[in-house]
């Protein structure tokens, strides 16, 4: 009797370079079964997906509906802490990999397989994202990454050697024009890399985006909406112009996506810093994540005590490097992460804020469990009010103690200039 062949899970999307590896793997000798993960890809037909796998070669193609988990156990993650990579990228990619990972842990463990495989490119993040967190979750799992395998590369280099492998073995190809750029979803962001955009000066067209509508489309007449937080998270929001109310959090987030691509929010165009010392242009469409950051930014505001603040800004800094990263599993960031659950004991309240051509304003906000004080805020009321005893003649001797070490490096300086 021959030895089984062994088994590797093959993260799936149903694309030219995932279906080519399948059957690449199928020829060195693997049982393939493909996972192909549903975290909100736009308008995507997992039941097609599916057929073409098994014509590809795959024992089978597993299709989990991840979304709620995402949004809960992920997304959210992000929205409690603030979390943005290099001041300007709100980690849409990066935070659905850990994810994605994960399931395709679960399903190695359930098979009895022995390897992972993906289709990432050997110059990018998502290996790096994709490997750690599954070694992270079982240490023995080994890792195919065909774009790594001088074979593979020498065999594929480029689109046309893919397609003639696909006549070849009967691999059916989308007959579409293949868009000028790459292209990443899921419910939280779509990510546009490459192609054309590796020209950091060349614009992106409007034709490209799925999320949001151009500023300039986007309706003459505002929204306002009310959103509404415990312990940090989003449990409600409310269209105070229309009546909508959303509960559910995957609804919820949904809906986020809905109202801010409406009226033109969340675009952005970066050049970012890869793990792997790279560059790279990234078009980045994030609408309901943009609406919820600014939301809890301001909430934090009224209910976070000052220190927490700071120290929090810090952690989320470190949070967003490690999702970035590829970190999600690392014991630093369980500590990060339960740091920040703790700091948001007290966040809770509602915001209301207008929508309208690309922007989002502030209108209000208000908590039971707020730090900010009116009387004690307020410029007509000599002291504290009745609540605190606060007399502003003290500000004298704060000043004086805390402008001694400014006096000391003044006098040295002087001393300097002689």
């Amino acid at each position: 009797m021959s030895d089984p062949k062994p088994k590797v899970i093959l993260a799936y999307s149903g694309g030219l370079d995932t279906s080519v590896i399948l059957k690449w793997l199928s020829e060195k000798g693997f049982d393939v079964i493909a996972f192909c993960a549903n975290v909100g890809q736009y308008e995507e037909d997992f039941e097609a997906v599916k057929t073409k796998a098994v014509s590809c070669g795959a024992l089978k193609c597993v299709v989990t509906d991840l979304r709620k988990e995402f949004v809960t156990d992920y997304v959210f993650e992000a929205v409690k802490c603030n979390a943005i990579y290099e001041s300007r990228y709100l980690l849409g990619t990066s935070i659905a990999r850990p994810c994605i990972a994960k399931e395709m842990i679960r399903i190695a463990n359930e098979e009895g397989a022995q390897y992972i495989a993906h289709g990432a490119t050997g110059k990018g993040n998502d290996q790096v994202r994709f490997e750690m967190c599954a070694q992270a979750l079982s240490p023995t799992i080994q890792a195919v990454a065909p774009w790594r395998d001088a074979e593979f590369i020498e065999s594929f280099k480029g689109r046309s050697d893919l397609l003639a492998y696909c006549e070849k073995h009967g691999i059916p190809v989308d007959a579409k024009p293949k868009a000028n750029y790459s292209i990443d979803e899921n419910l939280f962001h779509t990510s546009y890399e490459s192609g054309c955009l590796e020209d950091a000066f060349c614009g992106p067209e409007e034709s490209m985006f799925k999320m949001t509508v151009s500023p300039k489309a986007a309706p003459d007449e505002p929204e306002v909406i009310q959103i509404e937080f415990k312990n940090g998270i989003p449990i409600k929001l409310t269209n105070t112009t229309d009546g909508t109310v959303k509960e559910d959090p995957l609804e919820l987030f949904l809906y986020c996506n809905q109202i801010a691509g409406k009226h033109g929010i969340g675009r952005i165009d970066i050049v970012e810093n890869r793990f792997v010392g790279i560059k790279s242009r990234g078009v980045y469409e994030t609408p309901g994540g943009t609406l919820l950051r600014e939301a809890h930014l301001d909430l934090e505001g009224i209910c976070m005590d000052r220190e927490v603040k700071r120290i929090t800004e810090g952690l989320s800094a470190e949070f967003a490097r490690l999702c970035y990263n590829g970190f999600w599993f690392a014991p630093e960031m369980e500590l990060i992460r339960n740091s920040i659950t703790f700091s948001q004991r007290d966040v809770e309240g509602i915001v209301e804020m207008e929508l309208y051509k690309g922007n989002i304003t502030v209108r209000g906000r208000k908590s039971d469990k707020a730090l900010y004080n009116a009387d004690l805020a307020s410029m007509d009321i000599e002291g504290g009010g009745d609540a605190f005893d606060y007399n502003p003649a003290d500000a004298q001797g704060f000043i004086r103690i805390n402008s001694v070490r400014l006096k000391t490096y003044a006098a040295l300086r002087a001393k300097d200039e002689k």
